[in-house]
């Protein structure tokens, strides 16, 4: 089956290219009575959308979200929910010259393995552009999750290149932190250390000036998940997490918890002792990342994602063609020259439809008591 399609209980598919006229995602599973207008889209969206700073792709999208179906009067119907994006500022011109030049860092190579036939406008559906469905998606499981479990998912920025922020606790990440500076303005970088942010900006523009891109690390908390989401063996919550993060692009690595610094620590270093808790089940420290056995234990998810640097870059670059010749390529068009900034509600919205996802089907896992 065409990997279009995402979850089982809370299952999204979705279609469209970069340079396409619309990209569209829907949602099965959804259930009815949640409250759900186009305006619960905007801010979202607009935290991914291209052209909102000077560090990221100047392309001019709206992005305003479509609701076509799963609604009446402001709340979810339990039927299909699909949602429109459309494609305003696309400029197929830009790539011009590409059918035949695979780009370095892309699919294009791969693209003709599998299908011999592609859109090669900006990637056509191998562009991030596609993401502004997940992110649209993203929107209704977070008002779910909210709504179900005052479940929050936070993400900020934790690494551009060599310059590392230092990161408050995930029990007081705030979103206000990565969404705002001290003075109230935009935090254009969204990562909360802000004398790290200032730097990254300072890398971030020198890079660009340099017709180069550098890549990061993104950080992602999710507070209030209940304990018992999960399954055993193969739909592990880490499972399902990782899958949903590594299918984005550009995400090059995902680590849970302690992550690969548990490959230096002792067993009596990395194990989460248990303390009693008034509100629940409790663990001293959280080197298991908020699960264990693949079911969360009720404290914080935490994830780091790594992401490698935007592979459309304006320098010169040896490649060859799909006849086999060598070919010079300089990419045009309007790329970032960091994608950090935009990844993080990205991330969110991955990790929001996989708890949406163990939420509805942890309703089926026992006949007695709601999930704690």
């Amino acid at each position: 089956m065409p990997g279009n399609s995402f979850g089982q209980t809370f299952r999204i598919t979705t279609a469209g290219e970069s340079h396409g006229p619309a990209n569209v995602v829907i949602i099965d599973g959804c259930p009815a009575g949640l409250a759900l207008t186009e305006d619960d889209f905007l801010i979202d969206m607009a935290r991914r959308r291209p052209g909102q700073s000077h560090i990221v792709s100047q392309r001019q999208e709206d992005d305003r979200v479509e609701v076509l179906s799963g609604t009446y009067q402001g709340k979810t119907t339990g039927t299909s929910i699909a949602l429109l994006v459309r494609n305003e500022d696309a400029r197929p011109k830009d790539y011009a010259g590409l059918q035949d030049v695979y780009r370095p860092g892309h699919a294009d190579a791969t693209f003709d393995a599998k299908y011999r036939l592609r859109d090669p406008r900006g990637g056509g559906r191998a562009s991030a552009r596609e993401t502004v469905a997940r992110v649209a998606a993203g929107v209704v499981a977070k008002n779910m999750i909210a709504h179900l479990n005052h479940i929050e998912i936070v993400g900020c920025v934790a690494q551009i290149g060599n310059i590392l922020a230092a990161l408050p606790s995930p029990d007081i990440l705030r979103v206000d932190d990565v969404e705002r500076l001290t003075d109230g303005s935009a935090n254009i970088v969204r990562c909360p250390d802000h004398a790290a942010a200032a730097k990254m900006i300072e890398l971030i523009d020198q890079v660009r000036k340099d017709r180069d891109s550098i890549g990061g690390v993104a950080h992602f908390v999710a507070r209030n998940v209940p304990s018992g989401l999960g399954e055993p063996v193969f739909d592990k919550l880490k499972a399902d997490l990782a899958k949903a993060l590594f299918s984005l692009p550009a995400v090059m690595g995902v680590e849970m918890g302690s992550g690969f610094a548990s490959a230096t620590m002792r067993g009596s270093e990395q194990n989460d002792l248990f303390v009693p808790s008034a509100s629940g089940l409790h663990t001293s420290t959280n080197h298991h990342g908020g699960t264990l056995g693949g079911i969360t234990t009720g404290m914080p998810l935490v994830m780091r994602v790594a992401v490698k640097p935007t592979s459309s870059i304006p320098r010169v670059q040896t490649t060859v063609d799909s006849h086999g010749d060598t070919a010079d390529l300089r990419v045009t068009g309007r790329h970032d020259p960091c994608l950090l900034p935009r990844f993080v509600p990205i991330g969110e919205a991955m990790i929001a439809i996989v708890l949406a996802d163990h939420l509805l089907r942890q309703r089926n896992a026992k006949l007695v008591d709601e999930v704690r």
